[in-house]
């Protein structure tokens, strides 16, 4: 009796160390489609939002084999960072989900009166984690990925800092991911449906919100070196929109690169073009993202 639970044992332990290769390998031969580099790649959330809100989208890039390690950057009312735990010095490709305390940037000064303002005020946080990062390993560049809000404030974080990433005292922005970047107004608040146009050649829209004008020196700052990944819905319902951000708002973000760097856009249509879906589940984004980040 002894030996055949010894046997069953035997072949139990040899099925698991048979299986823990294979998967070690199949990961392994994932892992050769993409860039193998020590780059981080930060996730911010949209309003009133949180990181729970980029797992989906973090997690297909790990279940894909682009990286092993997803660590959390909680940024307090204050700014300050912490992190749930330690990146590696030798990660591969690790990410980082951004949570912050101030989901509707409501501490920004005057933000109740002109929400425009809390835009720059929001910035700080990209820039605090960013140089909390710093703190743990010299980056030498990091990618910036951003749902609704958080769009504006890395767009702002970007026209802040760009003589301190162009003297090397930040790290460069390597690749940027813009989901549902309300650039130019929001359904609802200072947008309209199909109120907006966009020159299809210049990509110079036919009215320019505050915030928007405020952001016009990216023009002839944008970093040179940053590739630009544009993502955005139309739910195909005739507002020309995902329901709270105009494709047109969108796809202003081309005007402000000024070609300045490789820029792309992604169009996703139907039901799956909901503000929200573009970040849940969304195979056709998650798939783009991990494409465009780190494919070969």
């Amino acid at each position: 009796m002894k030996k055949k639970i010894g046997i069953t044992l035997a072949i139990i332990v040899s099925l698991l160390l048979i299986a823990s290769l294979g998967w070690h390998f199949h990961r392994q031969n994932l892992a050769k489609q993409y860039q193998q580099t020590t780059t981080p790649t930060l996730f911010f959330h949209g309003y009133g939002s949180s990181a729970n809100a980029e797992t989906k989208m973090t997690h297909a890039a790990k279940r894909a084999g682009v990286t092993q390690t997803i660590v959390r950057a909680n940024v307090s009312n204050q700014g300050k960072v912490t992190f749930n735990q330690h990146i590696p010095s030798h990660a591969v490709n690790p990410i980082v989900e951004v949570n912050l305390a101030d989901k509707t940037l409501a501490n920004a000064p005057h933000s109740r009166t002109n929400y425009a303002s809390a835009y720059p005020y929001g910035a700080r946080y990209v820039a605090a984690v960013i140089n909390a990062l710093e703190k743990q390993h010299h980056y030498r560049s990091v990618n910036l990925v951003g749902h609704f809000m958080g769009n504006l404030e890395i767009i702002y974080y970007l026209k802040a800092h760009t003589k301190q990433i162009q003297q090397g005292k930040l790290p460069a922005v390597k690749h940027y991911v813009a989901i549902a970047g309300h650039f130019d107004g929001i359904l609802g608040m200072n947008d309209q449906a199909n109120s907006l146009k966009i020159d299809p050649k210049t990509g110079k829209p036919s009215k320019m919100a505050p915030e928007y004008k405020a952001l016009l020196p990216l023009r002839q700052t944008f970093p040179h070196e940053t590739k630009v990944l544009n993502i955005f819905g139309n739910l195909e319902d005739g507002s020309n929109s995902d329901g709270d951000v105009s494709t047109a708002s969108a796809r202003s973000l081309r005007y402000l690169i000024n070609h300045h760097a490789s820029y792309q856009e992604l169009k996703v249509r139907g039901k799956q073009a909901q503000h929200s879906q573009l970040h849940n589940g969304n195979h056709q984004v998650d798939q783009a993202l991990i494409n465009f980040l780190w494919k070969k």
